[in-house]
């Protein structure tokens, strides 16, 4: 008997990785950042664990938050690339845990941070109108 040893994790195994952050000085100048700043490198988990600091009913943007971020970890600002690959991550792990029938109120509100314009949002397994119902739910303005 053969055993895929690559099996697919599932959201919450690829959100709950035992990883370690980085800080690193940012080489060059991309997205929104020069070179030679404090960039976070984030984990998932860490992006987790900030989201669920964000209060019912306020909504944070992408760009506020990765500064917000990094400024707990000594750094100026956090890697977009990283950060959107790692909020993807969070939000698939959050709505992966929904559909197992776990209470909104115990998952990761991902809504406060993820516009459901965003590109992001589009790639999302849950689609646009989760995130705008529990927006409304929660009295989230844009």
């Amino acid at each position: 008997m053969l055993v895929d040893l690559h099996m697919n994790k599932t959201w919450v195994e690829k959100r709950d990785r035992d990883k370690k952050h980085q800080v690193k000085i940012n080489p060059k100048s991309f997205a929104d950042m020069p070179a030679g700043i404090k960039m976070l490198i984030p984990t998932p988990k860490i992006v987790d664990d900030h989201v669920n600091q964000i209060p019912r009913g306020e909504f944070r943007t992408v760009k506020y938050f990765r500064k917000q971020m990094a400024g707990d970890y000594n750094a100026d600002n956090a890697c977009p690339l990283v950060t959107g690959i790692s909020l993807r991550i969070v939000a698939e792990a959050s709505y992966e845990k929904y559909k197992l029938g776990i209470k909104q109120k115990n998952i990761t509100p991902f809504w406060r941070v993820v516009d459901p314009g965003s590109k992001l949002a589009s790639k999302l397994t849950c689609g646009m109108d989760f995130i705008i119902e529990n927006q409304v739910r929660e009295s989230i303005s844009l």
